[in-house]
């Protein structure tokens, strides 16, 4: 499955590039809107929630189509998440650059781009469009293009998620000295989904790292156990963007209610 995702991703890239030279990226580079530090809103005290807007996903299809991004993202922001992640693959995933560019509108919280990034192209595109911070899935790059990225990314001051799904993807992350460790539940080549993952590599995650569990979470019991071993934060999608009300289901996710919304909002 990865290799086809892959696949999709330099396609798009190419296309892309054809239209909007990375010149003229880097040179709308100086217009970028205010600083919102997305590493910072994963350590705050508690267990933090990256809500994610997607709507679709190869594994599960349809999920959202109708979803508006100002919408949805609202929801989370007034649920208590402390950052996004928003899907801009459109083959797979039905995303756009453009969502970014809603969800940047519609709220304060500090951006992810979710994609598979593979061309520094996605880099800038990231930036110019309102991310804060971009996923880098070490499964998907060679050490080389790994370094390489992570080190071009931190040059344009966007955060990096790195996500490891086994021990030795963790040991190349932790050899590029990344500050935020996101452990993939699922299988990107099976696609299938096992949140054990997590627990099984949280004890060889040292100290000083942010942990970021990723896949399969839909509970607040989950996300209480998680604390228990140590993550510092959750990303979460299929449960949000198929909740008949995101907002109730994010406040039930953070533990957030009416009372104490301004404590834990950043």
């Amino acid at each position: 499955m990865i290799e086809q995702l892959i696949s999709g991703a330099r396609e798009g890239v190419e296309e892309r590039r054809g239209r909007v030279p990375q010149a003229d990226l880097e040179s709308r580079l100086s217009g970028r809107g205010e600083d919102r530090p997305f590493n910072e809103a994963l350590v705050r005290p508690g267990l933090s929630l990256i809500s994610e807007f997607k709507r679709r996903s190869p594994s599960a299809g349809e999920i959202a189509a109708s979803a508006t991004v100002a919408e949805q993202v609202g929801a989370y922001e007034r649920g208590g998440a402390a950052a996004l992640s928003i899907l801009t693959d459109e083959r797979h995933f039905g995303g756009s650059l453009e969502d970014l560019r809603a969800a940047r509108a519609a709220c304060d919280l500090p951006i992810l781009r979710k994609d598979f990034i593979v061309d520094p192209y996605q880099l800038y595109e990231a930036a110019v469009h309102g991310a804060d911070a971009v996923l880098l899935i070490v499964r998907a790059l060679a050490d080389r293009e790994l370094r390489a990225m992570y080190e071009e990314a931190r040059g344009l001051d966007l955060d990096c998620l790195v996500e490891v799904h086994d021990a030795e993807e963790l040991q190349r992350a932790l050899e590029l000295d990344a500050e935020v460790i996101g452990i993939n539940n699922r299988d990107l080549d099976a696609g299938t989904v096992d949140i054990s993952t997590t627990y099984e590599l949280m004890p060889d995650v040292p100290a000083g790292k942010t942990a970021v569990a990723e896949s399969g979470i839909s509970s607040r019991a989950e996300l209480e156990e998680l604390e228990r071993v140590g993550v510092d934060a959750v990303l979460i999608g299929g449960a949000l963007m198929s909740a008949d009300d995101p907002e109730a289901k994010t406040r039930e996710l953070t533990g957030v209610d009416e009372g104490t919304r301004e404590h834990h909002l950043p």
